[in-house]
């Protein structure tokens, strides 16, 4: 098992989360998060005075998947999150132990 967490512009959550679900995967976590990559933020106007914007608000995605469903639940994000803009986001993909499902105290697969 593996955890992909896609971190992705807050528009385009429902384009990832049909995708996902699409292929059967319709347990995720999302949390609003704030982060800031290559493009440091973005320069805002206010009145006369301009400023930065550090940290720009993103949703994180996390999901467990099979370990042969990791290369389509990753080309189903990329393709539910992309612009072609800076600031599209990143994906980490991370090995998963074990899983247990709090409910019926099932483990491994069959816990997702």
């Amino acid at each position: 098992m593996k955890k992909i967490e896609a971190i992705i512009r807050e528009e385009k959550l429902e384009p990832v989360k049909s995708l996902l679900e699409a292929l059967g995967y319709h347990g995720m976590t999302i949390t609003e998060v704030s982060g800031r990559g290559r493009q440091k933020g973005v320069p805002l106007k206010w009145g006369a005075k301009e400023f930065r914007l550090d940290f720009l608000p993103k949703l994180k995605i996390e999901v467990v998947v099979m370990d042969e469903d990791v290369s389509p639940a990753v080309n189903a994000i990329i393709r539910g999150a992309r612009t072609g803009e800076m600031g599209d986001g990143k994906i980490f993909i991370m090995p998963v132990e074990d899983a247990v499902r709090v409910r019926t105290g099932d483990s491994g697969t069959g816990a997702i």
